[in-house]
């Protein structure tokens, strides 16, 4: 079939069932004849190259291509048709996997064969899967799904990206002393890992990934799985990783502001290379790992503050009002017992004396109570009491518990203000009034909340000493220290509003807070609840959820 050429290479000829006088020599393509049956009847010298197999083994051998048996035959020319490419996989031999694109018409001279023209395309194939799959793990982390649930999506795109037996993710814990798998693909959960892989260690395993750890820097292991197997210190864990079928381990750590704090380990495929490439993108899948650990441990260590400073808050309201109130009641019970123990008749004036400050001092602590409940779900009060009501409720509490006097002066049209953008304006006086509370020695307070056009205007004044910034050249200072402080300032940014604190003309000190309201849309006017509506961050523009957004 094949006869000798110009340059020595191997001329394809025309098969007694083909006209086929020269099948285009030097084509950068391969081109292929295929028979009826799907099997090869002819290739070009690209084609033999492609499939990387002498072609005496690939005549009469299955083709890959899914041939288009009813596209109208044309002229063999140069495919100008503009026909959309197809996609197939080719193996020419195992743990080797090419992808061509191809494109393929029956034989003019003879309908029951087929020419296909077909290009490896596996390089462009394996660059756009890694590209989807950063793009896809940067959307789920935009998501703020939980870290477990993102690294276990992340190693599955990793392992389906390049097509590997297995990724596991790893991290050390807050101590930087212990590794834990939080993410895994390929392999199955297997709840006595760690307590099987300290016993390898302990019988003499190397643990390559702690040299990655170590170093920071990538650790590549070729034929690992044939060292595993032959090696007695890994009895304790072969049967699991014998679970899937691979050759080659690579670990990868994890960097966060340079320091490692974990490791991707990555399984290859038998007879996968452990490419240049390949290694560029497992490091930028493990920079959006870093990125994920590094924003939930940030998150968590902010939540964890957030927590103590309310523990903190609710143990000072509960000392300053409810214990010492509950103490008092407790002292009049015990005068009630002293005159009952005297034997004699007691007089009904001091009886009923003390039953009313036991009353009275009864209802101030149940007051206080209803209060802090309320404090404590401030959103729940805010979508169905109303801001007014909230802020009422903490004048009410206060005063019970402190002593101060109070003037509430709110206008007209507060119920636009709702949902998260409520709870944040009242999570902003809460705290004003607190820190008067604590540090203003005031015996009055102002609030007063108005809206101005599209903005709502609100401030906390008191009669007490100033207790702002020092060493300004001007009055105003903008909020800074402390953690209340700065959550109210950061409140106030997260709507585009503001939020500063000077001191009042003669005494006192005054909190000031401007944020932009959404306009009523006439979306909104439609039908659209306030609550459905959210702040595009990049626009300072206000929109409104559809049904499909609002159920995700």
């Amino acid at each position: 079939m094949a006869g000798p050429s110009r340059g020595g290479e191997a001329e394809v000829t025309a098969s007694p069932a083909v006209s086929w006088a020269r099948l285009a020599l030097d084509a950068p393509d391969g081109l292929a004849v295929v028979s009826a049956d799907g099997r090869f009847v002819q290739l070009n010298p690209a084609g033999v190259r492609l499939c990387g197999r002498p072609e005496q083994e690939l005549i009469g051998a299955e083709a890959p291509f899914a041939l288009a048996q009813d596209d109208e035959a044309e002229p063999l020319g140069l495919f100008d048709d503009g026909s959309t490419e197809h996609v197939t996989t080719w193996c020419p031999e195992p743990g080797v996997r090419r992808e061509f694109a191809y494109r393929a018409q029956r034989l003019p001279t003879d309908p029951s064969l087929t020419v296909v023209s077909f290009r490896d395309v596996t390089d462009e194939r394996q660059r756009w899967r890694r590209i989807a799959a950063i793009a896809r793990t940067a959307a789920k982390f935009a998501r703020e799904c939980s870290l477990p649930a993102l690294l276990d999506a992340l190693a599955s795109e990793v392992m389906k990206a390049d097509e590997l037996a297995g990724v596991q993710i790893l991290t050390l814990d807050e101590a930087g002393r212990h590794l834990r798998i939080m993410g895994a693909a390929g392999f199955t959960h297997l709840p006595d890992f760690f307590d099987r892989l300290l016993t390898c260690q302990r019988r003499g395993a190397a643990l390559r990934m702690l040299d990655a750890l170590r170093t920071g820097r990538p650790v590549v292991v070729p034929n690992r799985w044939e060292e595993i197997q032959t090696n007695p210190g890994w009895d304790p864990l072969r049967s699991y990783l014998s679970e899937l079928k691979w050759d080659a381990f690579a670990s990868i750590p994890l960097k966060i502001r340079g320091t490692p704090a974990g490791v991707i380990n990555v399984f290859f495929a038998p007879g996968q290379a452990v490419t240049k490439r390949r290694l560029e993108f497992l490091r930028a899948m493990a920079e959006q790992a870093a990125i994920a650990v590094d924003h939930a441990t940030l998150l968590q260590r902010e939540r964890d503050a957030a927590r103590r400073e309310e523990r903190q808050r609710i143990a000072r309201d509960l000392h300053d009002s409810i214990v010492q109130q509950v103490f008092s009641i407790s002292m009049l019970a015990k005068s009630m017992e002293v005159l009952g123990s005297r034997g004699g008749a007691v007089p009904s004036e001091q009886v009923r004396r003390i039953a009313d400050e036991v009353g009275t001092l009864s209802q101030t602590v149940l007051a206080d109570l209803r209060a802090m409940v309320h404090e404590l779900r401030p959103r729940s009060a805010a979508e169905l009491d109303g801001l007014e009501e909230a802020v009422r409720a903490l004048v009410d509490s206060t005063a019970n518990r402190t002593g101060l006097n109070f003037v509430v002066d709110i206008g007209p049209g507060l119920e636009r203000v709702r949902g998260e953008l409520a709870e944040d304006v009242y999570r902003i006086v809460s705290e004003a009034v607190h820190n008067v509370v604590k540090h203003a020695e005031a015996e009055n307070v102002t609030i007063r909340m108005r809206l101005h056009g599209e903005r709502l205007r609100a401030s906390v004044i008191d009669d007490g000493r100033w207790c702002g910034t020092i060493g300004r050249n001007d009055d105003s200072c903008e909020i800074q220290a402390g953690y209340g402080l700065r959550a109210m300032r950061e409140r106030a940014e997260r709507w585009g509003g503001t939020v500063t604190i000077r001191p009042e003309e003669g005494r006192g000190t005054v909190v000031r807070l401007t944020v932009p309201l959404p306009p009523v849309s006439p979306a909104v006017a439609a039908g659209f609840p306030l609550s459905d509506r959210i702040l595009d961050r990049r626009t300072g523009d206000w929109a409104v959820l559809d049904t499909q957004e609002r159920a995700s």
